[in-house]
């Protein structure tokens, strides 16, 4: 099918029907469908807000300890995405040593060992970016929605730290993650978290999660700890 098609055009060139052949050429590109697009087409498309007024401190307190089990989300998020994990004797289990993390955005092995001079090595990053967020909707939720944006698992991923310092405040637009083979888990799981917080998103921004998509027209759209996709917080 892929010789017919090139040598259809040609004959259809040659004999005079070139307005068929423009007409095949400009048929629409396809459409990414599945979960991850259906809940990519609910979302507000907007320009992007005036960064005034951010601060890091908007998102409440670093690192709460949301799910009430005792331990902060950082330790949380590193003891979920790692394995052969160690933990400081006597914290029940809350606060990680070492852990071997399979990086999503690299796809390479990492070791993690806590220390002032080694745990910068595995950061935790916010799929969606505190200041992104705060552009595209986030600076009208209220201080509570903010602090659970700032903290929901859903929206941390442990991940190599110089690879997460270029990502910055990025979105889908203007940084992926270097590993192809995990960008449609990646933006699914932006669209998730846009979907739950009831953010927007901009025209490339979102023209770049959908040509994403279109390569992995399954891809689920990530759930909650609940188990509940795209459920709105906005704390109102």
């Amino acid at each position: 099918m892929r010789v017919l098609v090139p040598l259809l055009l040609s004959l259809f060139l040659l004999s005079g029907c070139g307005s068929l052949a423009d007409r095949y050429l400009a048929l629409p590109e396809a459409q990414p469908v599945g979960s991850a697009a259906d809940a990519l087409a609910t979302l507000p498309v907007k320009g992007r807000a005036p960064k005034t007024g951010y601060d890091r401190d908007e998102f409440g307190q670093r690192w709460a300890d949301v799910d009430r089990n005792g331990c902060d989300q950082r330790n949380d998020v590193l003891a979920r995405d790692m394995t052969d994990e160690t933990f400081k004797p006597g914290t029940r289990d809350c606060v990680v040593l070492t852990g071997l993390l399979a990086d999503p955005y690299t796809g390479r092995n990492l070791l993690f060992t806590r220390g002032a001079d080694t745990s910068s090595a595995v950061q935790i990053d916010h799929v969606v970016a505190l200041s992104d967020a705060w552009q595209k909707g986030a600076q009208q939720l209220d201080p509570d929605a903010r602090e659970r944006l700032g903290n929901d698992p859903l929206n941390l991923l442990a991940v190599d730290g110089p690879t997460n310092n270029g990502k910055g405040d990025g979105d889908a637009a203007t940084w992926l993650p270097p590993n192809r083979d995990y960008r449609c888990a990646y933006v699914a799981r932006q669209v998730a978290v846009k979907a739950k917080y009831a953010l927007w998103v901009t025209q490339a921004e979102h023209d770049a999660v959908a040509r994403v998509l279109a390569g992995c027209p399954g891809e689920p759209l990530p759930v909650d700890a609940d188990g509940i996709p795209g459920v709105h917080s906005t704390g109102a």
